[in-house]
């Protein structure tokens, strides 16, 4: 099977080149084809001539699509479009990185894949469009929804709490959201699998369990052995530009369904903190950080 990814240097995308064996893959930074550039893409489509796409490429910060929608508008709805297009003029089948953030947050249980669109800030909204258009050109595309993600070798909220209770005694975290840590390393192992289930549709696929940002510190701070006192507050008392969902808790179903399972979000940290040590002492001991 040949696979082409599109944002292969992301976090996401790195993951997905350690996980995928035993297929032709092409990897595409935005170096090599930035999807907002449809002729790029359509290039880079015809040259690797996949089986399937993956389009993990996205502008993913948050508070920044709030700010400057346009830009997030540009990459995540008509970067995917451009793909799509590309897609079914190479008769390849897509995969498209999807978000929680596509619902409002204010259902009291995990949303289903059958459950309506109602984005609050401009990242979700961008997604939401994506997920609507897509569709309409790919009838069979998949799309997969997924949630906090975090892994080695990219900005996420583990690195960030690290780094906090590196400096500080004491940590504040929100406890009035909740969702679904998922580790770059298993969703990249689900993703392997549900292209060659040739999986279509909506798929909602993260580590098992939720919790609330507050629970993910305090579980950080546990695990990596530190002293650092966590403590709750709710979001009123941090102002940001982008509003987040309240509960964003994706229900499995739809990925058990390919018979696919995904570890205790908590299990995976053990991983992600020996893969971040490994990084650090390999940036330690690289010669250009050498006297």
């Amino acid at each position: 099977m040949r696979v082409t990814i599109f944002g292969a240097t992301g976090m996401l995308g790195k993951a997905l080149l350690r996980q995928w064996t035993g297929d032709e893959i092409t990897a595409l930074g935005s170096n090599q084809a930035d999807i907002r550039n449809p002729d790029q893409v359509q290039r880079a489509v015809a040259h690797s001539r996949p089986d399937w796409i993956v389009l993990a490429a996205a502008y993913t910060d948050v508070d920044g699509c709030e700010i400057n929608p346009t830009l997030a508008s540009s990459v995540n709805t008509f970067g995917a479009l451009n793909v799509a297009k590309a897609a079914a003029e190479a008769r390849a089948k897509l995969l498209f990185l999807s978000t929680d953030y596509v619902f409002d947050g204010k259902k009291s249980s995990p949303y289903e894949t059958t459950d309506s669109r109602r984005p609050i800030n401009a990242y979700g909204r961008s997604k939401a469009d994506a997920e609507e258009k897509l569709v309409q050109i790919l009838p069979d595309c998949c799309i997969v929804r997924t949630s906090w993600l975090f892994g080695p070798g990219g900005k996420c909220f583990p690195d960030t709490i690290l780094r906090l209770a590196g400096t500080r005694n004491e940590l504040e975290v929100v406890t009035d959201q909740r969702g679904c840590p998922t580790f770059t390393l298993d969703l990249a192992s689900a993703i392997v699998k549900l292209c060659r289930a040739n999986a279509r549709g909506i798929v909602h696929c993260t580590n098992t369990g939720d919790c609330t940002w507050f629970d993910f510190a305090q579980e950080i701070i546990r695990q990596a052995g530190l002293t650092t006192k966590v403590r709750s507050t709710t979001s009123d008392k941090y102002v940001r530009p982008a509003e987040r969902p309240k509960n964003s808790v994706l229900s499995p179903a739809s990925l058990g369904a390919y018979r696919i399972d995904m570890r205790p979000w908590q299990q995976t940290l053990s991983d992600y903190l020996a893969e971040r040590k490994q990084l650090s002492h390999q940036l330690v001991s690289s010669p250009s950080n050498r006297a």
